[in-house]
């Protein structure tokens, strides 16, 4: 009996210690990297693939490295010209150094968020209303210039960085709304201001052509009643007399008459 006791504690020992001792297995992914620790101290990173790990005083801690995008929710910022305004960002970005991302900040997630809210604010502070609106793509790059290196030496690379939504206060969108309205119905009454002057000047050659040319009005009409049908003309002899003729004196037209029947 002594003897079954004795074999039962040694087995039970054998058991614990070969659960204590014996590796364990960590399955990486491919979009993972994996960083080896031993007794608390980083000792590399694993590439994808099953590796075996020793249970006592080691141990693979897994990194998403694909690339993700982080929204900054709308800021609320002040102009240089002190107008308040919400700005709202979108990043691009991916973890080129998981070691770094993970051993030299707590939250690599939470410490870019801050990078980007720091570096949106000084850009907006710098420039005036009308010049964020007009230069909106700029506002970006600018981020963007101001955080990539930064970010870079924990472990993360910004790839993009876009101005996903300015929002205006209400008074100012009435404003702005009235601006936009108001220049389009400038346009507008520019181009029927140019369509008139256009047809003016159309009518003042033609006038000026018939003036030189009599005969042009009377070839128009002819041309335009062949393109009708069922209408009754009548015309009279002033129709096809020049134009020139027409405006003589009526005395000169009288003599005429009444030199012709003097010579009959």
């Amino acid at each position: 009996m002594p003897l079954l006791l004795i074999g039962i504690v040694v087995a039970a020992v054998a058991v614990v210690a070969l659960a204590y001792w014996s590796p364990g297995r960590v399955t990486v992914y491919e979009f993972e990297r994996g960083l080896r620790y031993r007794k608390g101290r980083f000792v590399g990173i694993v590439q994808p693939g099953t590796h075996w790990v020793a249970r006592r005083g080691g141990s693979i801690t897994k990194v998403d490295v694909r690339p993700y995008v982080l929204t900054v929710p709308g800021q609320e910022l002040l102009t240089s010209d002190g107008i308040g305004i919400k700005v709202s960002l979108v990043a691009g970005v991916e973890v080129v150094d998981p070691a770094a991302a993970v051993n030299q900040v707590q939250n690599y997630t939470a410490t870019l968020y801050t990078l980007l809210q720091v570096a949106l604010r000084q850009t907006v502070s710098s420039r005036t209303l009308e010049d964020l609106l007009a230069g909106r793509a700029d506002i970006g790059a600018k981020v963007l210039e101001d955080s990539a290196q930064a970010a870079l030496a924990f472990g993360l690379k910004l790839a993009t960085v876009d101005v996903r939504d300015v929002m205006l206060p209400g008074d100012l969108k009435r404003i702005f709304a009235q601006e936009v309205a108001a220049r389009k119905e400038g346009l507008a009454a520019l181009e029927r201001a140019r369509g008139e002057t256009a047809a003016l000047r159309n009518l003042a050659n033609a006038a000026r052509m018939i003036e030189d040319n009599p005969a042009l009005m009377q070839l128009r009409l002819l041309q335009q009643l062949g393109t009708t049908g069922g209408n009754t003309v009548v015309l009279g002899e002033s129709a096809v007399i020049p134009v020139a003729k027409r405006n003589r004196p009526a005395g000169k037209g009288k003599e005429s008459v009444e030199d012709k029947e003097t010579s009959t």
